[in-house]
């Protein structure tokens, strides 16, 4: 597994990559964008999931040497928001207590596959970098 981390981060982007806020701002706004898009003509599902799958993988491939904790935390929260904000606007749901729990359930069920497997490649990075820096 660190030989494969090393290479994805050996073709990262040349210079110092982004900090936390950065990574943080980088998965919210593809996730936003993507759940906006897909929620707009359909309910969310294929192309929000590969956008949390993308967003895992971005905030790896463009984060500094010390960004894979939030790289690792980030997506969940940030289609929690993004999913409350959509719907309090564009969905037009407002926030009424009882659609809104029904529609967050309707959309972590579409989105959960994505969600798990791209947390599963992130926290097994975010480990195998810290074994890596504790060892040199």
């Amino acid at each position: 597994m660190s030989n494969t981390v090393d290479a994805v981060r050996s073709k990262a982007v040349k210079g110092p990559g982004l900090k936390v806020p950065g990574v943080i701002v980088l998965q919210f706004l593809l996730i936003f964008l993507f759940e906006l898009f897909e929620y707009s003509f359909t309910k969310v599902g294929f192309f929000t999931g590969l956008a949390i799958l993308v967003s895992f993988l971005g905030g790896l491939y463009l984060g500094r040497p010390g960004t894979s904790f939030t790289n690792a935390v980030n997506p969940p929260i940030a289609l929690l928001v993004s999913t409350i904000f959509i719907m309090a606007t564009v969905g037009g749901i407002g926030f009424s207590p009882s659609k809104v729990g029904l529609e967050l359930i309707t959309i972590l069920s579409a989105v959960a596959p994505w969600l798990i497997t791209g947390a599963v490649i992130a926290w097994a990075a975010h480990f195998a970098l810290l074994r890596k820096y504790s060892r040199s």
